[in-house]
């Protein structure tokens, strides 16, 4: 491989016109196909094979204009001390803005709250759900300017009014995180000491993103893509493109250094660097296929998109990255003034620099530095034995937002479970009765706080009944009240020629929080699996493989260790950071597949250049600290930049996203510095040459990629000694 990537290397620099023209015009085709196939995005949140996906398709074919999938709203209306909702100015206003939301544009049905009777007791509160015939992200300018100017009307009358729902939810968009952008340059100028060098990286990650999110869009047109697809994709793709060019730069700077002509040493780069950078995509790759494992189309869509995205950013680094070098020529070594760039200077090599003094501490001390790390980690990961997951609601939610306090007042007049109801449905023939009888009998059960009336289709064929839990949303209880109702109603206890199902949000979330906690373990055999195969086969070794999978099921640890106390605990709210109560359940398998795969590519980064120092003759812990000061400073720089793209996340109001965007800093910044760059080079340095051992049986089986290039090196030295023979003597 290293060969064949030499030789793309060297033809791309050379034919950088060529190369630079081929990726215009697939830039240029990205977008056209992005502007003129692009249709609107779904998002559905669909859970296949589960109970209460089914209940929902059912309650779908059977009530057509119920919309179970579409936006809703909630209005919160509560009267001013002393007063009522119930006084005629305020039961006007109230009317007013009920008939003024059912008379706009995409409405399936609005409830008036003093027909209805949600009315709270003491007269204070009243509730208005409006539900829409279309979902989130199809809702037109006019509907939300509509369903805002009526609760700014109903205001103005001195009630307090506040909304929550779906419909009340602002869009994704990205916005704080791409400050990741301007703190990625700043690095990238420190690292390189150059403006040229440090904008190449940033070049190639925006076209790589800019090219995989114009495909991704353009997929629209032929499959339902959830609106958080692309961000996804843009986040990653930015992330990995800027670090695989900025490894493939810092090794092409190095060689140009040596004096070697910029094609050649274009080649090299291209030929080691680019190798491990192969190798480190693709672990990206398959740690975010491996999401279509779980079985939840929007997770599957998301983990392809980003895997698109990340392949293109690899293929961009091995092609249109040595074709920039070519435009550039030597003055790619240029620096500023003030600035040093002792990382890619050859005569620098021994210097002391705190890389080469931080690694001679650790293979100096290879039993304390793992101890310690080992122990660090121990103490973060404890906090994971109280960890409790599950989507949050709009109850955890900043305090300040319209979507918790109309959670709060609900609780005050109504109760904690009105913020999310479950539904019963009675499908058969006889449903109206046999959806009475169940009716009563839910009443009957611990944690029912009220059950509606049956409400039957035209056909008499399928009742629904609404029950109103005890308790919120994400507490422990409902999810106990889901399974007995669906232990002793449903199934064998179902009135007789009848199927009784469990839905609504809140039990489709139970039942999602259980198919990912189900999921997790076969998601990791895989990508663990497949990661472990490629390590191998990279680094032909067993104890590589092993160690960095071990780093990383103790990085994952560390990780939610932290969040429970960040947002469990609360240990962080003094920060900003706010106390949810629970871990979203969706965290652990994507927060899995990303940092597994940037974990790997650091641990690729790094010991490429500590295999590279061996097998060109350097001893076992010699190679180690050699390797560690060649790929230190660039993983350094990386990291930082993961963490500052990631880190923008927290600053989000969304509780989801704020927990993922502290998962990923806060597990990229142990992974890089406790794992990779203290636990590597100690375990390698306690196992010496046996780091590199694999067994003769396999080593004949394995294909050798030669990620360290020495078959390249030995190549050309070969091709530099027949030029000399044949050459003819000087005079």
């Amino acid at each position: 491989m290293a060969t064949l990537l030499y030789r793309i290397g060297r033809f791309s620099y050379r034919s950088r016109r060529l190369v630079g023209a081929v990726w215009l015009v697939v830039i240029a085709l990205a977008g056209v196909a992005a502007a003129t196939l692009s249709n609107s995005t779904a998002d559905s949140f669909a859970i296949p094979g589960t109970e209460s996906q089914e209940a929902f398709d059912l309650l779908q074919e059977r009530f057509p204009g119920s919309s179970p999938d579409g936006a809703a709203a909630r209005l919160v209306f509560a009267a001013p001390d002393g007063g009522a909702v119930t006084d005629p100015e305020h039961q006007q206003a109230i009317a007013g803005a009920v008939a003024e939301i059912e008379a706009g544009p995409q409405v399936a049905g609005v409830t008036d709250p003093f027909t209805s009777g949600l009315v709270s007791e003491d007269g204070r509160i009243a509730l208005a759900e409006v539900t829409y015939a279309v979902d989130f992200f199809s809702m037109e300018t006019e509907t939300r300017e509509t369903l805002e100017h009526a609760v700014e009307t109903a205001g103005d009358s001195g009630l307090r009014v506040e909304l929550a729902g779906t419909a009340a939810e602002p869009e994704p968009e990205l916005g704080s995180e791409l400050l990741g952008i301007a703190v990625a340059a700043l690095v990238l100028v420190l690292t390189f000491g150059s403006l040229l060098a440090a904008g190449m990286p940033l070049l190639t990650g925006v076209i790589g993103v800019g090219v995989g999110v114009a495909l991704v869009t353009a997929a629209t047109s032929f499959v339902d893509l959830s609106t958080i697809t692309p961000i996804l994709a843009t986040m990653l793709g930015l992330a990995v493109g800027i670090d695989y060019a900025l490894f493939i730069a810092s090794r092409y700077r190095h060689e140009l250094a040596t004096g070697r002509p910029g094609d050649e040493a274009a080649g090299r780069a291209i030929g080691t660097a680019g190798t491990a950078v192969v190798f480190a995509g693709l672990t990206v790759v398959i740690a975010l296929a491996g999401l279509s494992v779980v079985g939840i189309p929007m997770l599957t869509e998301m983990g392809l998109a980003a895997a698109l995205t990340v392949a293109i950013a690899v293929v961009i680094a091995l092609t249109l990255l040595p074709a920039l070098f070519g435009f550039a020529g030597r003055r790619m070594l240029a620096r500023l003034p003030g600035l040093r760039s002792r990382a890619t200077d050859p005569e620098d090599d021994d210097a002391p620099r705190l890389s080469r003094r931080w690694a001679g501490v650790v293979t100096r001390h290879p039993v304390v530095a793992l101890t310690a790390s080992v122990a660090g980690l121990a103490v973060l990961a404890l906090p994971v034995l109280d960890a409790r997951f599950g989507l949050p609601d709009e109850g955890t939610y900043p305090a300040d937002t319209s979507q918790r306090q109309a959670y709060d007042l609900t609780v005050e007049g109504f109760g904690p479970g009105f913020n999310g109801p479950l539904i019963v449905i009675v499908d058969g023939e006889g449903a109206e009765a046999a959806a009475a009888e169940v009716a009563g009998d839910l009443q009957g059960f611990d944690g029912v706080a009220m059950v509606a009336p049956p409400e039957v289709d035209e056909a008499g064929r399928t009742a629904v009944v609404t029950v109103v839990p005890a308790s919120g949303p994400s507490d422990a209880d409902t999810e106990r009240l889901v399974e007995a109702i669906r232990a002793e109603l449903a199934g064998p206890g179902a009135p007789a020629g009848t199927t009784v199902l469990v839905t609504g949000l809140t039990a489709l979330y139970i039942d999602f929080s259980e198919r990912m906690s189900d999921a997790l373990l076969p998601y990791l055999l895989v990508v663990v699996g497949l990661s472990f195969v490629l390590l191998m086969l990279a680094f032909r070794s067993l104890v590589v493989p092993v160690k960095a999978t071990l780093g990383f099921l103790l990085t994952m640890a560390a990780t939610f260790g932290a969040m429970v106390a960040a947002f469990q605990w609360g240990w962080l709210t003094g920060l900003g950071v706010d106390e949810v109560g629970m871990i979203n359940s969706m965290l652990p398998i994507i927060v899995v597949g990303i940092v597994f795969g940037l974990a790997m590519d650091y641990e690729v980064f790094l010991v490429t250049r500590m295999r590279e120092a061996y097998v060109h003759g350097e001893p076992a812990v010699r190679a180690v600290t050699t390797g560690f000061g060649h790929g230190a400073r660039v993983v350094t720089a990386a990291a930082i930049i993961m963490i500052s793209v990631f880190g923008g996340f927290v600053l989000n109001e969304a509780a989801d996203i704020r927990q993922l965007g502290f998962a990923l800093a806060f597990a990229i910044a142990i992974d890089a510095f406790v794992v990779r760059m203290t636990m590597v080079p100690a375990v390698l340095a306690l196992v010496g040459d046996r780091a590199w051992w694999l067994p003769r049986w396999l080593d004949r089986l394995l294909p050798n990629v030669d990620i360290e290039g020495a078959r390249l090196t030995d190549a050309l030295a070969d091709q530099n000694r027949q030029r000399v023979a044949v050459s003819p003597s000087a005079p």
